[in-house]
């Protein structure tokens, strides 16, 4: 099965591909289509509970940082689900995020460009016909393969997303019988077995650790909670959500991010986790106010609650119980934790490329560190013989920083790769976004000097 020549191909559809379906809808003679193997769309469906909410504000939808008058917003979502008063009474700035799951749904439903149970295998470029063929399986309700097809596009736009990320000792387990060990991904799936089993760790010091903490301690018994949180970082920090903080996620620290050396990005990265990988502030007083509470009968919940803690290794003890090969990473003592199941926190990775793009790899231009070049536009660098373009969506976090993920990016990246492939400025772009300046500019003069004031230069030593 071949279907016709596109100017687009978008591979992924979650969040940020939605985004670009979304924004692309309404522009002419711009022939899109998008592919994910899934059935249909979901969102971390182990992470919906009930009180989560996403971090980032509700204006930081799909598009309205683009186009506030799209049809594709949330307001407008709610309006055509006759929900507008009663979320303009309720002052939610930050929604929950089942909420934010059913407005991408509902996006989702709108959009005819979308292809569900399409998984793509293969991307190639065609020298001869200048364009790039993209090979996929059409899936059948079952998830068995029932059509093979290929495509043809000018452009190809890659959002195949995040997978989770078990650490090595514990892979073993994940998949053994008979043992309770879970990503935080399947939480929700797998919750009335955790509340059944005797002691539950939990693994991760992030927003998911707490979260899947703060759930599980709400729902055991006071007294026998029976509950650890460990992981690696040296507190359950706070997120940093100062005002200013926040001017991280703007196209203005984007771009200062992406003109900077790889080695300074790549020291940079780790250096500003808890702009990112922290606790939401609410979510820790929200666990403290629930320990509290449970010691105001005398004693203290059975609870243990240790940072700075990585695991060594991990195997079954017995039939179906759990040994922790435990280190503390500042004091470097060692000591072992015997459990019943254990909820892995341990975030995400982005899934590889290599696979999918292995019959780009002879055009493809890669860094030091072998990972693939990005431009400023969220183009793959490719060889120059490549007329097409290949974009990317949360795969570049090496190259634009920790914005690359986050929802409230998604609209304006879009709009950048939109402009990128129709030559115009169709998503007008903001030239400044942040109050922050993130780097010196020589050729601008920050403070002008005073009334009458001879303007004098004086050289910095090196390193100042």
């Amino acid at each position: 099965m071949t279907t016709p020549l596109r100017d687009l191909v978008g591979i992924g559809i979650g969040p940020f591909n939605l985004s670009l379906a979304a924004l692309a809808h309404p522009l002419t003679g711009l022939d899109a289509v998008f592919y994910d193997q899934r059935p249909e769309f979901t969102w971390h469906p182990g992470l919906l509970l009930d009180d989560a909410t996403v971090q980032v504000p509700f204006l930081a939808d799909l598009v309205t940082l683009a186009d506030p008058t799209s049809p594709f917003s949330f307001l407008n979502h709610l309006r055509d689900r006759e929900r507008l008063y009663p979320f303009y009474f309720a002052e939610t700035f930050h929604i929950r995020r089942t909420e934010y799951d059913a407005y991408c749904r509902w996006v989702a439903g709108r959009l005819p460009a979308l292809r569900f149970g399409h998984q793509v295998d293969a991307v190639r470029w065609n020298a001869e016909r200048e364009l790039f063929e993209v090979d996929f399986t059409q899936l059948g309700a079952d998830g068995e393969a029932e059509a093979l097809g290929r495509t043809h596009t000018r452009n190809v736009v890659l959002g195949v997303g995040t997978e989770p990320h078990v650490p090595d000792p514990l892979k073993p387990l994940v998949d053994a019988p008979r043992v309770l060990v879970i990503h935080s991904d399947d939480y929700l799936a797998h919750r009335d077995a955790l509340l059944a089993a005797g002691h539950v760790t939990v693994v991760g010091t992030g927003q998911s650790g707490a979260e899947v903490f703060q759930d599980l301690l709400r729902r055991r018994p006071a007294g026998r909670e029976r509950l650890h949180w460990i992981g690696r970082t040296g507190a359950f920090a706070p997120m940093e959500y100062s005002k200013l903080g926040l001017e991280h996620f703007t196209p203005d620290h984007t771009r200062y991010f992406h003109a900077l050396p790889e080695e300074v990005r790549d020291r940079l990265v780790p250096a500003q986790w808890q702009l990112h990988k922290a606790i939401d502030a609410g979510t820790i007083a929200a666990i403290h106010d629930e320990l509290y509470r449970r010691t105001l009968g005398g004693g203290w919940p059975d609870t243990v609650l240790t940072p700075g803690v990585r695991v060594r290794t991990a195997g079954r003890l017995g039939t179906a119980q759990i040994e922790l090969h435990l280190e503390h990473v500042q004091q470097g003592t060692r000591s072992r934790l015997t459990t019943d199941a254990v909820v892995l926190a341990t975030g995400h990775r982005p899934r590889t490329l290599d696979r999918l793009l292995a019959g780009l790899d002879p055009y493809l231009r890669r860094d030091g560190s072998g990972r693939p070049c990005v431009d400023e536009s969220f183009r793959l660098v490719l060889d120059p013989s490549v007329t097409g373009a290949v974009h990317v969506q949360n795969a570049e976090i090496h190259t634009h920083g920790v914005g690359a993920p986050d929802l409230g990016l998604a609209a304006w990246r879009s709009a950048v790769i939109l402009n990128s492939l129709t030559g115009r400025e169709v998503y007008p772009m903001p030239a400044r976004t942040a109050f922050t300046t993130f780097g010196l500019s020589p050729e601008r003069r920050q403070v002008p000097p005073a009334r009458g004031e001879a303007v004098r230069l004086t050289p910095l030593a090196d390193g100042t």
